[in-house]
C-alpha cells in the first residue's frame, strides 16, 4: 500500500516455550509500512474476543476517539476467529471491512 491506514492485516503466531507451554499471539500490522498497530498474547490461544480487542486498540491508537474517515480494509486468514459473525459485525462498528485471503481446496492463492 501507498498510504497508511489503507488495508491492515491480521495473523496470529505461536512459539513453543521450554517448560512445553505455547505463547500465542495475533496482531494487527498496516499494510504500507508493516507497522504492529497492535496485539495480544496469550497461553491459551486468541478467539473471536481477542480478535475484537485487537481491531478497537488499532483503531484508537492509529484515530484517538473517532472512527476512520473512510473505511479501512481489514485483511486476515479464514480463521473461526476473522469469521466469526460477531468479529465481522464488530469490524464494521469499527469502519474496517473485513476481507480475507482466496482459498483454493485449502490452499492460499
Amino acid at each position: 500500500m501507498a498510504e497508511s491506514d489503507i488495508r491492515w492485516c491480521s495473523d496470529g503466531f505461536e512459539f513453543g516455550c521450554d517448560n512445553g507451554e505455547k505463547l500465542r499471539v495475533t496482531f494487527a500490522l498496516d499494510c504500507c509500512d508493516r507497522e504492529a498497530i497492535d496485539w495480544a498474547a496469550s497461553t491459551v490461544g486468541y478467539d473471536s474476543s481477542t480478535v475484537q480487542d485487537v481491531m478497537l486498540m488499532s483503531v484508537e491508537k492509529r484515530f484517538g476517539d473517532r472512527l476512520p474517515d473512510t473505511a479501512v480494509q481489514w485483511l486476515t486468514d479464514n480463521g473461526s476467529a476473522y469469521t466469526a459473525h460477531e468479529t465481522q459485525r464488530f469490524a464494521r462498528e469499527l469502519d474496517l471491512e473485513p476481507c480475507t485471503t482466496a482459498e483454493n481446496n485449502g490452499r492460499l492463492l
